[in-house]
């Protein structure tokens, strides 16, 4: 439907900042949101933004990057080839909490008496910091200040710096610093059930999660060890604390299986600082046994405790300078500039720490923010983070691809099940098994082949990177075309067609003819066919031992070229639009507007066969396409397919609003770019769909960035040609970003007097502006001056 304006109502904004988040008070006007909000990670450890004494909390959790626990799907009634194994991250030992005891009195922020509170996210030092003032019911004066990292630098580490000073007299202070069990506390409940079953959270444990093995203290030295009772994953958590005071002072610690505990005791003295340094090390394995674990977090333990905090903020600061000067874009907005650039840093931010560390593994729907999407991997690290990494922090994107390699051998599995060749890529996973019960809206959606072809292209192409093909790409390459071959066929018509699939539009399913599935499925084909011919000719040892390790056939090649050209695309000359599959225009057309406001999203509300025969969308699936493969499309078939689609569209999905926006701006709809930015801007921050609570949505954090670049500064990258069509919004008046192109670094200024296009390091660059082929020099600027001419669809990148 066309995008209503957002109305944010002011209680749930924060105070404005262009580099950090601040809360100034403790009121429940943050707290249902502010723990996904303030959370640390660095991609391996994440940490929600809990209080430091572990309470007030709603969804307290600490998350280990594919640590998690399997458990039998149990299908009511059965069939073959169904899911049978579910998988969901678990919330480990949560090791950063430090309780407080003045007097004997807790401190518990919601009763204290507050002189001074804040708590705020630093978006330049990687840090959530506290400060308060409290007076204890005795009369004193106590001052707390808290800062807490995950870092960057050390994959495994965690750290928090706890100040206390006590004011106007001598008192008894107390600080128990603490690890804790918090998944088999109640069984792994994570909360509350939900009022309205809500299949977007976590599955919930109906038992213990994590067997105790080792639970163990030696001096100020916290150590835990566990194994996941069916996965048979190991963990193993350990603290250690360092107490700088001139006051006397004296440690005592203890252990048990789900507990462990340091209680440092204190005779403060008036004005005499108390500060304890709490560093954390996270260790986990498929083998290890957990005492192994354990001693290798002794290890990072003793080297980070003798550098001390200081060098693990001084390395944050540093590796946040790097990253802020490839992936920061400044927006100037007018009215509303410096909250729209602290909207645009918190995503950016986000996405940057969902992605830091996460090496050997995948990137999960809500990052380490929750457990909401059991911590699965989806297409979201193909389609909406890799275009936002290969720009800007390729060798990630790179981890990343590889990581989907190494979960071949099982795609060749599901793929069998399946009754196909080649490989079937699960549609959520952490452990590379399908977990998707709903097959409907999971297995169906075959275009995940096809998405991740696609990235392996966008990333090869964006950092010239053949040698990836070589490496692992063309392997996928093939298993996938072999897939797409194998599951179309050919008609009476002579088009090859693909039936029983499911686009991205998750409220259309088991279709035939997905124009968005269609035309992924022929670039997944055409470039499978390209990729192989290219290490025929440039690497024969690697195609040599390509077609012998896959068996590949003389005719294979062919075959793939021959259904690509042959590839049946559904379009209605009647209307001028691309039907979203081959039935959907015979469907009827859902009444969004007679809607109930309280009734979306319609999959919490309505029964799926109800949705299923309407045409109604949760997400960008035409739209989508005409982004990714925008060559495909003329200027006239995305406008009329957008005016169709879009008033169809409910945006039930938080990964739809960036894409809307990006093709809006493409094709001059200014108003509908500007609304949906501000949708997918605030998703999260502003709690636009009412479920932050549950983690942020870290794929549409990464689309902030694509409808920034590629939306309003019209950037394109088909077949490795980079074209810049600019956009900039009339209302804004500066929009200024980075991209990391082919082992060069372009900055691109825009403004409406003038655009800058710098070539600040590499060799020279040829790209299109609007439409004109430049050269870049390194080190030298293209300036152009006055109000550019409008920008029509780029002649490069679309068909006429």
């Amino acid at each position: 439907m066309p995008q209503r304006p957002i109305e944010v109502p002011p209680e749930r904004l924060f105070p404005t900042d262009e580099w950090r988040i601040v809360e100034t008070e403790f009121t429940d006007r943050y707290s249902h949101r502010a723990e996904a909000a303030f959370s640390l990670s660095n991609g391996y450890v994440g940490i929600r933004g809990t209080f430091d004494e572990g309470r007030p909390a709603i969804t307290p959790g600490t998350y280990v990057n594919g640590f998690h626990e399997t458990w039998p799907i149990v299908h009511t009634e059965d069939a073959y080839g169904l899911a049978r194994s579910g998988q969901t991250i678990v919330n480990v030992p949560d090791a950063t909490i430090l309780r407080l005891y003045v007097d004997d009195e807790p401190l518990y922020v919601p009763t204290a008496r507050l002189r001074r509170y804040s708590r705020v996210l630093d978006m330049r030092d990687g840090t959530l910091v506290r400060e308060l003032e409290w007076s204890t019911a005795a009369g004193r004066h106590v001052t707390v200040r808290s800062c807490r990292l995950v870092s960057f630098e050390h994959r495994h580490v965690a750290a928090v710096r706890f100040e206390v000073i006590v004011h106007d007299s001598p008192a008894p202070v107390v600080i128990s610093s603490e690890i804790v069990n918090r998944q088999d506390a109640s069984f792994g409940a994570d909360g509350d059930p939900p009022a309205v079953a809500d299949p977007r959270r976590a599955a919930r444990f109906q038992g213990r999660v994590l067997e105790p093995v080792v639970a163990a203290t030696d001096g100020s030295r916290l150590s835990l060890g566990y194994r996941a009772r069916r996965s048979r994953m190991t963990l193993g958590v350990a603290a250690d604390l360092v107490v700088e005071s001139e006051a006397p002072h004296e440690i005592r610690s203890a252990a048990e299986p789900d507990r462990g505990e340091v209680v440092v005791s204190v005779d403060a003295r008036p004005g005499v600082p108390i500060r304890v340094t709490k560093f954390i090390a996270y260790q986990t394995s498929r083998a290890v046994p957990p005492r192994e674990l354990l001693e290798r977090c002794d290890r990072t333990l003793d080297r980070v405790a003798r550098d001390g905090f200081d060098a693990l903020l001084t390395a944050q600061r540093a590796h946040l300078g790097r990253y802020w000067d490839r992936a920061d874009v400044r927006v100037d907005v007018g009215a509303s500039a410096a909250r729209t650039q602290q909207a645009v840093r918190w995503n950016l931010f986000q996405v940057g720490q969902a992605t830091w560390r996460a090496e050997g593994s995948g990137i999960p729907a809500k990052g380490l923010t929750a457990s909401s999407y059991g911590g699965h991997y989806f297409w979201d690290t193909e389609i909406y983070l890799l275009p936002f990494l290969a720009y800007t922090r390729p060798r990630i994107a790179r981890n990343l691809l590889r990581f989907r390699h190494s979960m071949l051998p099982r795609a060749r599995e599901r793929a069998r099940d399946l009754g196909q060749r080649g490989a079937m890529f699960p549609w959520r996973t952490i452990n590379g098994q399908e977990a998707s019960a709903f097959f409907q809206a999971g297995t169906a959606q075959y275009h995940i082949n096809a998405d991740i072809a696609y990235a392996i292209r966008r990333y090869v192409n964006a950092r010239d990177d053949p040698g990836f093909l070589a490496e692992v790409g063309a392997e996928i390459l093939v298993e996938t075309a072999r897939l797409w071959e194998d599951l179309g066929f050919y008609a009476d018509d002579g088009d090859f067609h693909i039936h029983g699939v499911t686009g991205p539009d998750e409220y259309t399913t088991v279709v035939d003819d997905n124009a968005y599935t269609n035309l992924m499925a022929r670039l997944n084909l055409s470039y499978a066919a390209e990729a192989v011919r290219w290490l025929e000719a440039e690497r024969p040892e690697v195609h040599a031992a390509l077609v012998a390790d896959l068996g590949l056939g003389p005719g294979e090649i062919a075959a793939w070229e021959r259904a690509a050209a042959a590839m049946h695309v559904p379009f209605d000359e009647r209307r001028g639009i691309h039907p979203q599959d081959a039935r959907f225009l015979d469907r009827e057309v859902w009444d969004l507007d007679a809607t109930p406001p309280e009734h979306f999203p319609l999959l919490l509300h309505y029964h799926p066969l109800s949705i299923y025969r309407h045409q109604v969308i949760k997400q960008a699936d035409v739209v989508l396409a005409m982004y990714l493969v925008g060559d495909e499309f003329s200027a006239e078939q995305k406008r009329a397919n957008f005016d169709y689609y879009d008033r169809l569209t409910t945006g039930d999905s938080s990964l739809s609003a960036a894409v809307q926006s990006i093709v809006a701006a493409e094709i001059g709809e200014e108003p509908a770019a500007l609304g949906y930015f501000r949708r997918a801007l605030l998703m999260d921050l502003a709690d636009v769909a009412g479920n932050a609570s549950d983690g942020v949505h870290i794929a549409a954090a990464a689309g902030v960035w694509q409808a920034l670049v590629f939306g309003f500064g019209g950037v394109r990258d088909h077949d490795g040609h980079l074209t810049i069509s600019p956009r900039l919004p009339v209302p804004w008046r500066l929009l200024e970003f980075s991209l990391r192109f082919r082992d060069r670094q372009l900055r691109v200024r825009l403004t409406h007097d003038a655009e800058r296009y710098e070539l600040e390091t590499g060799p020279p660059l040829e790209l299109a502006v609007r439409g004109e082929r430049v050269l870049l020099e390194p080190g030298r600027a293209l300036v152009r001056e006055g109000p550019p001419a409008p920008s029509p669809t780029d002649p490069s990148t679309a068909r006429s």
